[in-house]
């Protein structure tokens, strides 16, 4: 396998469309993964998430001569090899690649998903030809859960239609209408499976990793240079529609979302933030719809749904830092109506029918980060005060008197305890089977943090509510909750904090919990010494140019590598990965505690070649503990993009610049 393959094959792209569904694969045409597909529609926004149609493979056939641009791999072998074709890939707006023929032929291709449908576009423009040609498509269907995967089979339907250029058929009895229009061509019938494709990434991940697809035929079209046409392929009857209007008006689109930014990288990470934005249909707490108009945030793809951890410690940078705030709001919103027993859903449920999850601490404590985040942002004072005010009372009420899994306020040092046996609470939450990778009962730092943090923004809220009285008590719970903090965290042997104490029990594992005593808007710590000796230690032990690790490689359980089987990544999970959204509060203690304004810029800017890897464009989940540090689990991560995000705005590191480093300010291009 040649060097520019396997380049462009452990490249990825990804394109969003507003509900959960997308288009991706790998820049090579390989797909590596289940989870890729030309349109992966979401049936239930953002889930119920279905690939519908896994491929859309070309091929041009002039003369004697037949170019195939696809590429699959099966046992043993790469076929076919149409990535040899590939002159160019770039991704600005969208993913575009130029094929370059050896008979002369230059095209170019432009995938793009459109805003508010599951819909994808595929964009052709003949750059030179010397006589017209045939181009014929080969839709190669899944019709699957996106989880799943599907072997040949005789539930699949082998009806189809075909009228004016538009396909349609209905793959299974569950799955919605699939639609195929390209105007202009005609369709040559040739039912049958495509066995044994393989998807390397699956097989890496110790899962099943072979599928069959299915194709009703060849849908074909004479071309000639200078056309520009475009394909439609949607759950939605595209009669009528015209791919390159629809096109130009996603095009513009995006063109809006990033007009009055000067700095390209900046542009980018607006993108980035506006694929993990998406549609949500409110649920109550049984999981039944009971408004069909509300937004969230999609913890990263291609698996994750939203969750309410992710979510709260996503908007600020994906919704306040881009402005986008009646989103900010209408996520609020959202699970203001879900609040249970004082707690934030950590989970939507992925399918209908199925129960909200409340099993988080910390998610019910960053909603209030956010909130105080979103008024200091907008000022909207008659939404937080009139509707969010009452749902923030329950909730303190809860967290005093006790709510699920032992979350409660110590009555004797005011500190917040949560946990039981076989729970995993916090965001280090792995778990295998009825095995906790990562048990932190008891008093977990950054939760204690956190809880400070909501106290105060809660007194302040309530004192701007004319609750002068009930603010006193609060803030004086707060001081309680300083005072002790030290006293019970403070690691006199390693000069930093201990990750967690449940009773006679301290845990001394070097973790990036502690960064949250330094980083969050009411920092705990003024000791300035004690302050600046947890973030040396977290510079020693933690910090990588993609994030921070989750534990010091000094410690017994820490995991170099993650990868394998579930198992093995689930283990490795928080026990030494890095994670790329701690970059975030890193940079809000460089600043905070040692006021390094340059080292921050240092520290971003470093980060930010990584938009170049992994998934163009987007920031990955996480990465293994030690150099090279390569990417793993999600491709793109909604927490890591809007941690991003945020610390650049809120402490205006690139302000009145129009460039950052040569190489992050380069919008991504492959080049053979």
């Amino acid at each position: 396998m040649n060097t520019f393959y396997n380049g462009i094959h452990s490249i990825e792209w990804i394109e969003t469309n507003g509900l959960g569904g997308y288009a991706a694969s790998t820049v090579s045409g390989v797909n590596t993964r289940r989870y890729h597909g030309i349109l992966v529609a979401a049936a239930h926004p953002p889930a119920g998430r279905l690939v519908l149609l896994a491929r859309m493979d070309e091929e041009i056939h002039c003369d004697d001569n037949v170019f195939e641009l696809g590429s699959n791999q099966y046992p043993g072998t790469i076929h076919p090899k149409g990535f040899n074709y590939i002159e160019k890939f770039s991704r600005k707006l969208f993913p575009e690649w130029i094929y370059q023929l050896p008979n002369g032929i230059r095209l170019k291709k432009t995938i793009a998903t459109v805003h508010g449908e599951n819909t994808t576009l595929i964009i052709y423009e003949v750059l030179k030809a010397e006589k017209s040609f045939t181009m014929y498509w080969h839709p190669l269907i899944a019709g699957r859960d996106f989880h799943a995967i599907k072997r040949s089979n005789d539930e699949l339907n082998r009806g189809y239609e075909f009228t004016s250029g538009i396909f349609k058929t209905k793959p299974y009895m569950d799955t919605p209408e699939l639609y195929i229009s390209i105007p202009g061509s005609g369709i040559r019938h040739d039912q049958n499976w495509y066995n044994n494709i393989e998807y390397a990434i699956e097989e890496y991940r110790g899962l099943e990793f072979t599928e069959d697809l299915f194709t009703h035929g060849k849908i074909y079209k004479e071309v000639n240079e200078g056309d520009k046409f475009g394909i439609i392929i949607s759950t939605i009857n595209p009669e009528g529609f015209d791919a390159l209007k629809t096109f130009n008006w996603e095009r513009k689109r995006r063109e809006m979302l990033i007009s009055g930014y000067d700095n390209e990288s900046i542009c980018r990470l607006v993108l980035a933030a506006d694929q993990f934005i998406v549609k949500r249909r409110l649920h109550g707490h049984s999981g039944k719809t009971v408004n069909g108009n509300g937004a969230t945030i999609i913890a990263g793809y291609h698996w994750f749904g939203d969750w309410g951890r992710d979510t709260m410690i996503s908007l600020p940078g994906l919704c306040l830092s881009t402005e986008r705030f009646e989103d900010a709001k209408k996520i609020l919103r959202a699970f203001a109506e879900n609040i249970s027993r004082g707690m934030l859903p950590n989970r939507f449920p992925d399918y209908e029918g199925e129960e909200v999850e409340y099993n988080t601490v910390d998610a019910t404590l960053w909603y209030f980060i956010a909130i105080h985040k979103y008024l200091a942002a907008t000022g909207d004072k008659d939404f937080v005060l009139n509707e969010l005010l009452p749902v923030l009372k329950e909730i303190i009420d809860w967290h005093f008197k006790g709510t699920r899994y032992n979350i409660k306020a110590n009555e004797s040092d005011g500190l917040l305890s949560a946990g039981e046996a076989g729970q995993q609470l916090t965001w280090m939450d792995a778990r295998i089977g009825n095995w906790v990778v990562t048990p932190r009962i008891g008093k977990a730092v950054e939760i204690n943090a956190l809880w400070y943090n909501t106290l105060i923004i809660f007194a302040d809220l309530l004192q701007m509510n004319g609750q002068n009285r009930d603010a006193e008590m609060v803030k004086a719970s707060a001081e309680k909750v300083k005072n002790n903090f030290l006293s019970v965290f403070w690691n006199d042997d390693k000069a930093c904090l201990y990750d967690y104490v449940n009773g006679e029990v301290k845990d001394d594992a070097v973790r990036p919990n502690q960064i949250f005593a330094l980083s969050l808007p009411f920092p705990l710590i003024d000791d300035k010494e004690k302050a600046e000796s947890i973030l040396k230690i977290i510079t020693e032990k933690l910090y990588t140019p993609v994030g921070l690790r989750s534990l010091s490689p000094d410690h017994p359980d820490y995991k170099n590598h993650y990868g394998g089987d579930q198992y093995h990544r689930d283990s490795a999970y928080h026990e030494g990965t890095v994670w790329s959204w701690l970059i975030g509060p890193y940079v809000d203690a460089l600043i905070k505690v040692k006021n390094e304004r340059s080292k921050a810029r240092m520290v971003i800017e470093h980060f930010l070649y990584h938009l170049d890897e992994g998934c163009i464009g987007q920031i990955s989940e996480i990465f293994d503990a030690d150099a090279p540090h390569h990417p793993r689990g999600c491709v793109a991560q909604a927490w890591g993009v809007a941690e991003t995000i945020r610390v650049i705005k809120e402490h205006s590191l690139f302000a009145g610049e129009e460039t950052m480093l040569s190489r992050a300010n380069k919008l991504a291009e492959i080049n053979q």
